[in-house]
């Protein structure tokens, strides 16, 4: 499977704004995290998901969410190919990252708020969650 974006949309009247993702399916999600990165350290790095799905909804400001597809979970190369998708809190999209990809996530602006839906149970994480080092792929040059 490959990472895809769900697009959404926005509607407005004299009453306000409404966003929305209506071509997203809740049916798999265990949970969900808000994720605020410091204005110091900008950018969360890199963890990958062997079995969790990761799909990201960007509530405010914007971010850069940058994702590898993993070859080797014990020695991944550090020539993969970085791909990267830009979420602003204007956009009404999901991107949705799955199993075997390790991501990281940068914010672009101050005050910036990610929601990431998870698909697998808190219970099952120890045996999904492998981190690297947040300089293992070069996301910036």
């Amino acid at each position: 499977m490959e990472s895809r974006i769900i697009q959404g949309g926005n509607f407005s009247d004299h009453r306000g704004t409404i966003s929305y993702v209506n071509d997203f399916s809740f049916k798999d999600i265990e949970r969900f995290y808000i994720i605020s990165n410091s204005d110091e350290n900008p950018i969360r790095a890199w963890q990958g998901h062997k079995l969790d799905a990761k799909n990201f909804y960007c509530i405010n400001g914007s971010f850069k969410i940058h994702f590898v597809k993993i070859d080797n979970w014990e020695n991944p190369s550090k020539d993969l190919n970085i791909e990267t998708i830009i979420v602003t809190a204007s956009e009404s999209k999901i991107v949705h990252i799955p199993p075997g990809y390790a991501n990281a996530i940068e914010s672009l602006e101050t005050n910036s708020k990610l929601i990431s839906f998870s698909t697998l149970p808190l219970a099952n994480v120890g045996d999904d969650d492998v981190r690297y080092t947040s300089d293992y792929w070069k996301i910036n040059g």
